[in-house]
């Protein structure tokens, strides 16, 4: 009996496994609504799964794309390891474990806070700065080593990324779980928050430049340079607050980044016809 259980147990091969990461990978923000966000992105990943598994029997085919259709948003790379983890419970499913909607709905979402506070402290908020602020670096002079090294060296291991966690998420299974939402992850959380600060402030002081023109005639033959200064009182702090200006643009009155950046323009243009700048 047990030799009969084995040999008709459901399982997924690797080949079905890449092609719902794969589908994932290139198709998680590609049906973006605010009602929605996700949601179907993660349901057309699950389509290989679920063709694997239950495949001939459309009723069930129908149940396993309802239930992954409902509300979802993460971080997309890091959050690929929900992916696997769903894999693996629709594989215990399909061979008879008693997991019904209500539970896999409830990992999701428990899941997708935690690993979009790591994974957006760790990617947007740590890692691309500090790519770009490389990629900058080689750019001067018009090079194009600059895009090219940002360009190979972030996909190279933003998929490196996706692909390890969601097979290490379908290895663990609901194991992970408590790796995700634990106290260490609580940490790690914080520590990526506050390593990412740190990096975009340093790309801040780096690459940021204000200067003001404005000077002061004190009627000898040498007049007082405001910019001058200010960088001896404080050095750097006009691309302090042109950050600072921004930040409190973006994060308080909630503007889109294009409409921050014709502010700029408009400002450049008023300061430069004054001659502040």
């Amino acid at each position: 009996m047990e030799v009969k259980a084995a040999e008709t147990a459901k399982k997924l091969d690797k080949t079905t496994l890449r092609k719902s990461w794969w589908s994932w990978y290139v198709g998680n923000l590609s049906s973006m609504s605010f009602e929605w966000l996700e949601s179907f992105g993660f349901a057309v990943s699950m389509i290989p799964v679920i063709k694997k598994l239950y495949g001939g029997n459309k009723e069930e085919e129908i149940k396993a794309l309802k239930r992954h259709s409902v509300f979802y948003n993460t971080e997309p790379q890091l959050g690929a390891a929900v992916n696997g983890i769903m894999c693996g419970m629709e594989e215990e499913r399909a061979n008879g474990v008693a997991i019904d909607d209500e539970v896999m709905n409830g990992i999701k979402v428990g899941l997708m806070g935690p690993l979009a506070g790591i994974g957006d402290a760790m990617i947007p908020g740590m890692y691309i700065p500090l790519l770009l602020s490389i990629a900058i670096g080689l750019s001067q002079g018009g090079s194009a080593l600059g895009p090219l090294f940002y360009i190979v060296s972030y996909l190279t291991t933003i998929t490196a990324l996706s692909y390890f966690v969601f097979f290490k998420g379908y290895e663990l299974g609901t194991k992970s779980v408590e790796l995700i939402v634990g106290e260490a992850a609580q940490r790690a959380r914080e520590a990526f928050n506050l390593l990412g600060s740190i990096v975009v402030g340093g790309v801040a002081a780096s690459y940021v430049n204000l200067q003001t023109a404005l000077s002061i005639n004190t009627g000898a033959e040498k007049e007082i340079v405001i910019n001058e200064v200010l960088n001896g009182i404080f050095p750097k702090v006009l691309p302090l607050l042109l950050v600072i200006f921004c930040w409190s643009l973006m994060a308080k009155k909630k503007m889109s980044p294009i409409k921050v950046m014709g502010i700029l323009v408009l400002l450049a243009i008023i300061g430069v016809a004054l001659n502040f700048f």
